[in-house]
This record gives structure tokens, C-alpha cells and sequence, in this order.
């Protein structure tokens, strides 16, 4: 079984960071990609920035600039740097990776870790 947990998450002014932190554990073969996504109360859940295995990202338009994601393979891990924080990056936010293990290749979620900037 392969799970994710994240960490990381807390209350922050506005202005200021944040660093998540998702480490993949259990019968992982490969993680093709790494990503965080979030979700707002009363809003859809929504992509914030993937990286894949080999360095690629992406990020939503909202965040570009302010955040960045990266990842450790030998441990693992996907980080997300968040800077200059706003209110309305206040959210949950997930980790998710598609990875491969030895039963098939899977999308996993993390439980989520809160995220709540102050204005």
C-alpha cells in the first residue's frame, strides 16, 4: 500500500511563507509526477503546481511567481515554497502523485494539511 502524508500547513500572515512537505511511502516502484492541489470552503478543488520525474512543473496562473515546487526522488518528497502568501490562498491543501507500485500504477491523495493566511 502506498500512502502520502504532507506537513507543513499552519496559520500565516499576509506577506509571509510557507513550506509543504509530501513524502510517498510503501511498495513504490516509480512516481511519475508530484503535485499539489488545494481547495477553498465552497469552492472546487483545484490544481496549485505538479512536477513530473524528470524536473518538468506547471502552476496556476494565481500562484506563479510566488510559489515553487520541487521534489527530492531519493526521498521521495515534493516540497511546495510558498511566498508572499495572501488571504486568498487560504485553503486545504493535498498532495497528490501518480505512482507506480507493485500491484499497478495508482493516483494517491494525501489527507490534506490547512493552509489559512491572515489579512
Amino acid at each position: 500500500q502506498v500512502q502520502l502524508v504532507e506537513s507543513g500547513g499552519g496559520l500565516v500572515q499576509s506577506g509571509g511563507s510557507l513550506r509543504l512537505s509530501c513524502v510517498a511511502s510503501g511498495n513504490i516502484l516509480n512516481i511519475f509526477r508530484m503535485g499539489w492541489f488545494r481547495q477553498a470552503p465552497g469552492k472546487q478543488r483545484e490544481l496549485v503546481a505538479i512536477i513530473t520525474n524528470s524536473g518538468s512543473t506547471n502552476y496556476a496562473n494565481s500562484i506563479k511567481g510566488r510559489f515553487t515546487i520541487s521534489r527530492d526522488n531519493a526521498k521521495n518528497t515534493v516540497y511546495l515554497q510558498m511566498n508572499n502568501l495572501k488571504p486568498e490562498d487560504t485553503a486545504v491543501y493535498y498532495c497528490n502523485a501518480r505512482i507506480q507500485s507493485l500491484t499497478g500504477i495508482y493516483d494517491v491523495w494525501g489527507q490534506g494539511t490547512q493552509v489559512a493566511v491572515s489579512s
